[in-house]
């Protein structure tokens, strides 16, 4: 092979390695094949909500970061919910499922809430012992990010807004 040969070679290489290394370093994991079951006994698949852009927040009635936030979420769903949102917030496996009730009652909390009795949906979404933890997780049914504890809103809807700008099954 000639001199000219091989740097071409060497050029298409360094090309193909870049590409995989953008490619992998930009990956997002795909979100857990999980089913989540409302308080009113819906069933909702992670694969079913693909084309929407979904928050999942792991709280607890006990948790008082929790409480402070529930407001600032009911207000992005609220704000999101006719563009292609979802929100599920999952009740950790220890708040008893009375509490949740009565809680997701007497706030109007007006998106889908789950329990997790086994704590399955907590273990599927890495293991989630502390809350509140929030994840999002864009149209092609991938995670683009996990926020432990109260979440900067400014910040949360500007990525919402971006995700629900990107086209369907891009």
């Amino acid at each position: 092979m000639t001199k000219t040969g091989n740097l071409i070679l060497a050029a298409v290489v360094a090309a193909a390695i870049a590409f995989a290394a953008f490619a992998f370093l930009n990956a997002r994991p795909a979100a857990p094949q999980v089913t989540f079951v409302s308080l009113q006994g819906e069933k909702i698949t992670t694969a079913g909500l693909r084309g929407k852009v979904v928050l999942v927040n792991f709280w607890a009635t006990d948790c008082a970061t929790c409480v402070k936030e529930m407001p600032e979420i009911v207000a992005t769903h609220m704000k999101y919910r006719d563009r292609g949102f979802e929100t599920i917030a999952v009740a950790m496996r220890h708040d008893p499922p009375n509490y949740v009730l009565n809680y997701t009652e007497k706030n109007g909390l007006p998106f889908k809430v789950v329990l997790d009795p086994l704590g399955e949906l907590a273990k599927a979404f890495g293991e989630v012992k502390l809350t509140p933890t929030t994840f999002v997780i864009d149209r092609q049914g991938n995670v683009v990010t996990r926020i432990l504890g109260e979440p900067d809103f400014a910040r949360l809807q500007e990525l919402i807004e971006e995700k629900l700008k990107e086209i369907r099954g891009a």
